[in-house]
């Protein structure tokens, strides 16, 4: 419980510092404003552009991180992420297919939504299909697992001869970025998350018993062939939501499950309701991250504006704790 505590301390931590990295006004600025003061201007700033932009990045953190632990728990793959199981490149593919059609947009927020949960369903289908009996392998199942990625990936860039005027959406969806979200992104994702964060966490008992392997889950009564698919469903969707509003933040659910598993053990009902804080707080401070870095190239390199998108920051913090979790699953095995 205190280092759930603490976690907290950290999210909100990294909201604050979300809302006082920008440009345009500082921590005094903010605080003035949030005690009330504040010229209109200064208020416009933080309550209508950083609040919401702040409450995004953690609520999406909170919902890759998530949908992480459940993939790895239903899967009994450290290995699965939503970023390398065709989930989220599927959900881009399918929000940014919508748009290109222009049956999506932002103007009709919950078409994005189920656009790119069909995306994610799809992805995840197909991996499942080649994957068959090699399922039990998790390395076999990661290669599988980039091998889709790659094609959704590939599939989502041959949407821009279709629809070139679509660029600046299949890169923000791509890469990932919380640049530019205001209170309609907002009030789409918080409603989604609730309800699918507290779905999985009614799932967070029988996952535990289904880390312990098929057999025991099955003698304690459970049918896990449909526990599967109920939180691949809650993955998905946790994953289409993150997607629809911020794009795809790389490694964010694939690498925050292993730190809530080191905090707070196997036992999910305290692991998972970690990995939403673990999630909240990395994708956060990445976002403040992002402000500050482009804060300081604008004035390195003399532009007048220069943004680096947020999941750029968890795409390279990412990949190199990737290789170190892959390199020390790889020796827990060779030891055993």
């Amino acid at each position: 419980m205190r280092r759930l505590l603490l976690l907290l301390v950290l999210v909100v931590a990294a909201g604050c510092a979300g809302m006082t990295a920008g440009r345009a006004l500082g921590p005094a600025g903010v605080w003035e404003v949030l005690m009330g003061g504040g010229s209109p201007l200064d208020r416009h700033i933080v309550l209508e552009l950083r609040l919401p932009r702040a409450l995004v990045a953690l609520t999406a953190g909170a919902c890759l991180g998530v949908a992480g632990i459940v993939l790895q728990s239903a899967l009994a793959n450290p290995l699965a992420g939503p970023e390398v199981t065709g989930v989220a490149p599927g959900a881009v593919l399918g929000a940014v297919v919508a748009s290109g059609a222009g049956l999506a947009g932002w103007q009709s927020p919950g078409a994005v939504v189920v656009a790119a949960v069909i995306g994610g369903f799809a992805g995840a289908g197909l991996l499942w299909l080649l994957t068959g009996r090699e399922r039990a392998d998790p390395f076999g199942a990661a290669v599988y697992g980039v091998l889709v990625s790659a094609v959704l990936s590939g599939a989502t860039a041959m949407v821009l001869l279709a629809a070139p005027g679509e660029l600046g959406s299949v890169v923000q969806w791509l890469v990932g970025s919380t640049e530019g979200r205001v209170h309609d992104h907002w009030n789409l994702l918080w409603p989604w998350a609730l309800c699918w964060l507290l779905a999985a966490w009614a799932l967070a008992a029988p996952l535990t018993l289904l880390r312990c392997g098929d057999d025991e889950a099955a003698a304690r009564g459970l049918a896990t062939g449909r526990l599967r698919l109920a939180a691949l469903a809650c993955a998905v969707a946790l994953t289409a939501g993150a997607v629809a509003t911020v794009g795809a933040l790389g490694f964010v659910g694939l690498l925050v499950p292993h730190l809530a598993f080191a905090l707070y053990g196997a036992d999910l009902r305290t692991a998972l309701p970690g990995a939403a804080l673990t999630g909240a707080a990395v994708v956060g401070g990445a976002d403040a991250a992002a402000q500050a870095l482009s804060r300081l190239l604008t004035g390195v390199l003399d532009a007048d504006r220069l943004s680096v998108p947020t999941g750029a920051l968890t795409t390279c913090a990412g990949a190199a704790l990737l290789l170190i979790v892959a390199r020390r699953i790889r020796e827990e095995e060779t030891s055993a």
